[in-house]
């Protein structure tokens, strides 16, 4: 190790340059990583969020997500009545854009009945909505705050409330209002609209649906039986949380999801064949001083010790300076960058890995240098 760190110590900005660059490559690949865990996590942030166990949804659909879904409201009485339901709970979901000062937000209205299944997950401020109208409660990274006041549809709401980690599988934050609320902002129109409207004479949209029912079952209650009994009601389907989960990642972000994997795969390869060029070219650069050790009398292993030392340096210094500037900047990346223990452990054993494999050829080249050349000058 002392002759190593004594080697380092002698180009030792030419060497904290390459571990600084090498620490670059590294934070690309944590942030692809992340990327690609933020993403399966949002998309099922809204399935776990009412932390059900079946959702009932209009039959021959796979709503409310991956397909539209439209069901009575008064279905949730219906099945809240069924064996082995415990509580149930009607629910809707849409996305609007509203200015907010400066800003345009992007959200992802979840609307849910006060007391039944559905609200926001925790709160992290503020309180829970107290009111029947007019009250919401937002998701952080809307960059709303307690007590700030935003124009949805025709009304204006306040917010009472914020959550954490809430929003639909494209990254929109999510606020939670109520049911009712959240009926007439999907289907109340503009002042000038519903005048034409009213003139034509045509018909009020529908204001008594609702997206899907969540429900919990009881402890000793068998999911897939209830489901089944469900779906005997030829206009309802069921599916329980694995299945809902399962069918998100299987059709909503599957293509997003499989793009990711694919460049995340092609970037872990260049950057091995990257950290494998780079000990290789540090190793034919010191030929000379190698050959300069054996023609004292240094043995092999010696030069085996420089090479794979410097080489398990390199890496650890690349791995370590790359973790720290993700860490850092990750919270500034649009969408959510997910990074857990294990994804920093298994890249650490890769470039461990890659290093060795490395040192390898290096070493192979080391060990047939002949001493006679630190004597041509």
């Amino acid at each position: 190790m002392t002759l190593a760190l004594k080697d380092i110590r002698h180009s030792l900005f030419r060497f904290v340059l390459t571990c600084f660059g090498l620490g670059l490559l590294m934070t690309v690949v944590l942030a692809m990583i992340g990327i690609y865990n933020g993403l399966v996590s949002d998309a099922l942030a809204a399935v776990k969020s009412p932390r059900a166990d079946l959702w009932i949804v209009e039959a021959n659909t796979q709503g409310p997500f991956a397909e539209a879904s439209a069901l009575p409201a008064s279905t949730r009485d219906a099945v809240a009545r069924l064996p082995g339901i415990a509580e149930a709970g009607a629910i809707t979901y849409q996305t609007i854009e509203a200015r907010h000062g400066a800003q345009t937000l992007r959200l992802y209205v979840i609307g849910y009945e006060r007391g039944h299944p559905g609200g926001p997950p925790t709160l992290v401020d503020g309180r829970g909505l107290g009111r029947s109208h007019y009250e919401l409660v937002a998701d952080r990274k809307s960059g709303l705050t307690v007590g700030d006041t935003i124009r949805l549809g025709r009304n204006r709401f306040s917010v009472v409330g914020l959550t954490e980690n809430a929003m639909n599988s494209g990254g929109d934050p999510a606020v939670f209002m109520t049911l009712s609320d959240a009926m007439a902002l999907q289907s109340e129109l503009d002042p000038a609209a519903e005048r034409v409207r009213a003139a034509r004479g045509a018909a009020a949209p529908d204001t008594s649906t609702v997206a899907a029912v969540i429900a919990r079952i009881e402890p000793d209650a068998d999911v897939t039986r209830v489901a089944a009994t469900i779906r005997q009601w030829k206009h309802l389907g069921a599916l329980t949380q694995a299945q809902q989960e399962e069918l998100l990642l299987a059709s909503v972000v599957d293509r997003a999801r499989r793009q990711i994997g694919l460049f995340l795969g092609i970037l872990l390869s260049v950057s091995a064949v990257v950290i494998a060029l780079i000990i290789y070219t540090m190793t034919m650069e010191k030929l000379k001083q190698i050959a300069t050790l054996k023609l004292i009398g240094a043995p092999d292993r010696t030069i085996l010790g420089l090479i794979v030392q410097q080489a398990l340096i390199l890496g650890a210094s690349g791995w370590a300076i790359g973790l720290s500037l993700i860490l850092l900047v990750k919270d500034n990346f649009p969408r959510r960058v997910v990074l857990e223990p294990t994804n920093a452990l298994v890249l650490f054993g890769i470039i461990i890995f890659v290093c060795i494999l490395a040192s390898g050829l290096g070493i192979r080249a080391a060990l047939k240098v002949d001493p006679a050349t630190a004597l041509g000058g």
